[in-house]
């Protein structure tokens, strides 16, 4: 006979998001669905509440979890929480190897590295939350191997550490492929799309330069006697000068102190390398097709053939674009410095800004 809704027990599964921000938007897009697989994959008969959480617990710049893991013990045992799984954006690692994910049956908490799950972070996380809320329930302290369902999501995860009689499990990635993911995972989590969004004063004012240079017919025959590997370097370099002045002017690049070692500080330097140079990338392809297209309009083909003495056809626009957008590129990073400050300072992995108004499902 089926058991009527209000007489089933009733487990509470606390996510927490750390700190608010993507991790949050991760949070919100799980807890909407996570009752349903549980019920479908743990147990059918139990009524089971998702909380989501952001804020109480503070991240941990030192690249470990323990501390992190006693923090979300003590939010579990004050919100009444039955388990509670924590999703940070921070890089975690134990002895200089990638830490995908900590649990601890005995705390009954679970903390996941989201950029450690790489690029496909929401599907691996559907397929393994609810093997983790099942291990931390029933204190599985046997298991010896990563889960199947989060190695299956998530290749290059080989071994386990931790105090298995007291399931306290560790699953860590390669050094080498994992190191690789973690990195791609960083860049996703922080999200390179908003900081070209933020560039947009700078891309109005390469878009300003690029206009004048085409106007100019000394740009049009540096074009033609520039060869391929040249024009490449140029681009190069001026993308290099872009990032370089933005990390500079805006204060991007994180120092390693007592709170962040130099191994963790190095990650989120190269983090928001990998950000900004991606960012900077899509700028400029922008850029060159609208300069392109531009030049095509307004350069008639006789007017370009006459002042370069020789028949012309599309190859020499594209040139024209190249050699004009890394020119308005190196323009615009002068630019750069009229960016909005916040809206710069998003790009730097290590920076977080206040929650603000974050507070818990519960508060509501």
């Amino acid at each position: 006979m089926a058991i009527s809704e209000q007489h089933r027990p009733e487990i509470v599964v606390g996510l927490v998001a750390t700190p608010p921000d993507y991790p949050a938007q991760v949070v919100a897009r799980l807890a909407a669905e996570l009752a349903d697989r549980l019920a479908e994959q743990v147990d059918p008969h139990v009524r089971w509440t998702v909380r989501a959480g952001w804020g109480d617990v503070a991240p941990r710049r030192d690249g470990g979890v323990e501390a992190l893991l006693d923090d979300l013990a003590r939010r579990r045992a004050d919100a009444r929480w039955d388990v509670a799984i924590c999703l940070t954006d921070l890089p975690l690692h134990t002895e200089r190897v990638p830490l995908v994910a900590q649990t601890s049956a005995r705390r009954r908490v679970a903390a996941v590295s989201l950029p450690a799950l790489g690029l496909r972070q929401l599907r691996a996380l559907r397929a393994a939350i609810p093997g983790f809320v099942s291990r931390l329930l029933t204190d599985t302290s046997e298991e010896r191997v990563p889960p199947a369902e989060l190695a299956g999501q998530v290749a290059a995860i080989h071994r386990v550490v931790g105090e298995a009689e007291a399931g306290e499990l560790g699953y860590l990635a390669s050094r080498l492929a994992g190191r690789v993911r973690l990195l791609t995972g960083m860049v996703r989590a922080n999200r390179p799309g908003r900081a070209l969004l933020g560039l947009s004063k700078l891309l109005v004012g390469a878009f300003a330069t690029a206009a004048f240079a085409l106007t100019t017919n000394t740009i049009w025959e540096m074009g033609d006697a520039l060869g391929g590997l040249r024009l490449t370097v140029i681009m190069f370099l001026g993308l290099t000068a872009l990032v370089t002045w933005l990390i500079i002017a805006h204060g991007l690049w994180e120092k390693s102190d007592r709170e962040t070692p130099a191994e963790l500080a190095r990650l989120f330097n190269l983090g928001t390398i990998l950000t900004l140079a991606l960012a900077a990338a899509v700028s400029y392809l922008v850029l060159f097709a609208g300069t392109a297209l531009v030049a095509a309009l307004l350069i008639d083909t006789s007017v370009l053939a006459e002042n370069l003495q020789r028949p012309v056809d599309l190859t020499d626009y594209l040139k024209l674009a190249w050699i004009i957008s890394s020119l308005a590129t190196v323009g615009g990073t002068i630019g750069s410095g009229l960016e909005d400050e916040d809206t710069v300072r998003a790009a730097a992995y290590g920076y977080h800004p206040e929650p603000g108004g974050w507070r818990d499902e519960l508060d509501a």
